[in-house]
């Protein structure tokens, strides 16, 4: 496979995956969301879909990155991270915004940036600048815990 079409398949994944549990969140946002009581931190709702584009876009540049380096465990052990923590942030989507469940959700965000946090560092001996990238979205996952535990609370 040539090197541009496995950069848009590696941009593609988490795009895709996001834009799936977008599903999920859109139709809740103003169905559910907005009616509950948030704290003062709380973005606008608009602000979210711009966030998490980037963020899956970084996402995917770092697996392009991961894709790139030279077959081996560490390479494997990044890709199995990568996997995981995308599997995880899907799944929170559907906990928190379609089934309600704000307490399970609380719980699967710290899995999240557990997750996030293992990616980075088993990124980091394959390809630094593909950890790297990856600071923004452990720290706005961090935020989104917090955001999340505020909810969990207040509601």
């Amino acid at each position: 496979m040539n090197k541009p079409v496995k950069f848009l398949l590696a941009l593609a994944l988490p795009l895709l995956v996001g834009s799936v549990a977008g599903l999920a969140t859109t139709p809740n946002i103003k169905e559910w969301y907005q009616f509950l009581e948030k704290p003062v931190f709380s973005p606008p709702n608009w602000l979210f879909g711009p966030v998490w584009t980037l963020l899956y876009i970084l996402m995917g540049v770092g697996f392009y990155m991961i894709l790139q380096a030279d077959k081996g465990e560490l390479r494997k052990r990044a890709l199995n991270a990568f996997y995981i923590q995308l599997a995880l942030n899907f799944a929170w989507s559907f906990i928190f915004f379609e089934f309600r469940q704000i307490g399970v959700a609380f719980a699967e965000i710290i899995l999240v940036w557990i997750a996030v946090a293992w990616m980075i560092y088993a990124f980091y001996p394959v390809n630094k600048k593909a950890a790297l990238i990856q600071i923004p979205y452990i720290l706005w996952v961090s935020f989104a815990s917090v955001l999340n535990g505020a909810v969990m609370v207040l509601n």
